[in-house]
């Protein structure tokens, strides 16, 4: 098969990493794809958001199979133009990602269909979100309804944070559109992680549990980022939980969405979880594979990646076919320094082939380049470094000492990924 990944991120790379391990690809591509990717894939100049171009490079190209990474192309319609185009997709058509695109859209589903979630209420108004958030109670939860690349999410811990939170999106139009109406949400206290599923419209498998680290500093602190590490299993996540959430929420909004309009789900759904003590509550859906959690959840995935994705597609997942490995993985993300605010790019990267010789260390290229025959640094999130051994405490040092052997100007980490985790394991 061949096989075209849409993206540039992390994310793209392990999925790129994985699939060219399938004895099924003859030939992977990756559009725009990055200079980690081009050991793995033939990169090609076609932009995520380019739709024209990604089913003409598709038709072109007689690919077998298009992976489509990031939010954007999916809720653009992506998926729906390649099925036009007579060409198969993994992910989820326009109508099915409206669960992220819209977050109130996800809210009142979830709602109206019983999934366990935070009360919430969809807000226009400066004045009407800041009295929903004096009747929800401090603190709360301010959401840009749209997409945000991640960091369209405020807590609020009092009605002055929550009315700044509120007027950056609806009156400074700090995200754009994707502002223009609020959600104001009831806080749940617990713990966080996620679940990501595959999904073929009837069926469902989950994968290994995961949990990822949004704060750019050490002790959660500091703002919101894309993620700057994740680590797989999640213990907060028991087996005994396992059940309840794949028929509770995975299959219970596939459910909904199906019913609701007739939307069938393809593809990997991804439910953001709150462990409360009433049980598992979702605080989002994503309809893709999650950056940094993919990777560690692909490492850790037995069986052929491309088979799946491929039955997937079909509508023909055997959920027996999705296995997870005994071990653990953990990821570290290196960043710019100056991310998520402003950063210099350009940078020259030094020890990556080091740091992939070392065994059970993975270095996941997000943002890079090539330039007279060095890496450079071209985004935010810059590297991954991956450890998998068979705990958690052997891929944190394998981790970690793959973060050591990397260097570039301004590069920095969290020194603390799956400290939660370790707290948990060491309190008995």
């Amino acid at each position: 098969m061949k096989v075209l990944v849409v993206g540039s991120g992390g994310r793209e790379h392990a999925l790129v990493w994985k699939i060219a391990q399938s004895p099924l690809a003859t030939e992977v591509l990756a559009a725009p794809g990055n200079a980690g990717m081009a050991a793995q894939a033939r990169n090609v100049p076609v932009s995520a958001d380019d739709l024209d171009g990604l089913v003409r490079l598709a038709a072109e190209e007689r690919v077998d199979l298009t992976v489509i990474g990031p939010e954007l192309p999916l809720t653009l319609g992506l998926a729906d133009r390649l099925a036009e185009a007579g060409l198969a997709a993994f992910g989820p058509t326009q109508a099915a990602a409206r669960l992220e695109g819209s977050k109130w859209f996800a809210k009142e589903l979830m709602q109206s269909g019983g999934i366990p979630t935070a009360r919430a209420h969809i807000c226009e108004s400066t004045a009407e979100a800041s009295s929903r958030a004096d009747e929800l109670g401090y603190p709360v939860v301010i959401k840009a309804d749209g997409l945000a690349a991640g960091k369209g999410v405020i807590i609020a811990s009092d009605a002055s944070e929550a009315r700044t939170a509120i007027e950056d999106m609806l009156v400074r139009d700090r995200f754009g559109a994707s502002g223009a109406k609020v959600v104001v949400e009831e806080f749940l206290k617990g713990e966080e992680a996620s679940i990501l599923a595959f999904v073929d419209g009837e069926r469902s498998a989950l994968m290994v549990p995961s949990q990822d680290h949004k704060r750019a500093f050490d002790g959660d602190s500091g703002p919101n980022t894309g993620g700057m590490g994740a680590y797989a299993p999640a213990p907060v996540i028991t087996d005994k939980m396992l059940p309840g959430i794949q028929s509770d929420i995975i299959d219970a909004t596939v459910r909904a969405l199906r019913e609701r309009d007739g939307t069938v789900y393809r593809g990997v759904l991804y439910a953001r979880l709150m462990v409360t003590d009433e049980g598992p509550k979702v605080v989002e859906f994503n309809c893709r594979f999650g950056d940094p959690e993919t990777q560690v959840v692909l490492p850790l995935l037995e069986g052929d990646l491309l088979e799946i994705m491929a039955a997937t597609a079909r509508g023909e997942l055997d959920p027996g076919s999705v296995r997870t490995s005994s071990g653990a993985a953990a990821c570290v993300v290196m960043a710019s320094g100056g991310y998520p605010g402003s950063y210099e790019k350009g940078k020259v990267i030094g020890g990556l082939s080091t740091a992939g010789a070392i065994d059970g260390v993975t270095v996941f290229h997000a943002g890079t380049a090539s330039l007279n025959g060095d890496i450079i640094t071209a985004g935010g999130r810059v590297i991954g470094v991956t450890g998998v051994a068979k705990d958690l405490e052997g891929a944190l040092v394998r981790a970690y000492e793959g973060v050591r052997t990397i260097s570039f100007a301004g590069a920095f980490h969290r020194s603390d990924i799956a400290h939660r985790a370790l707290e948990r394991s060491s309190a008995g």
